[in-house]
């Protein structure tokens, strides 16, 4: 899986838990979506992962935060959040099958 791959898949899932009511509604009327199988995938990845890294995670894709928000929260500086991030793509890659 590339890193392109990721980041885009990443994208798919901080928009579904910034919609997760309305995704949560529709699966009780319509249907589920295969966003949650990418979720769930995803989900299971990221439990294996350092702490920071797993906080990292939940911060800026099920909490929604940006890289600038999430920095003054933890007091580190844009760019340190930015590595991380780095960081937490490389290690998706690694579990999620290399690229």
């Amino acid at each position: 899986m590339t890193l392109a791959n990721i980041r885009k898949d990443l994208k798919e899932i901080r928009y579904y838990y910034s919609r997760k009511e309305a995704f949560d509604k529709a699966l009780r009327e319509v249907a589920t979506n295969s966003i949650l199988e990418k979720v769930e995938k995803y989900n299971r990845a990221v439990s294996t992962a350092t702490p920071k890294l797993y906080d990292l995670y939940i911060s800026l894709h099920v909490n929604g935060l940006t890289h600038e928000a999430l920095a003054v929260e933890w007091g580190y500086m844009p760019l340190h959040v930015t590595r991380l991030n780095k960081k937490l793509l490389l290690f998706l890659q690694e579990r999620l099958g290399g690229g």
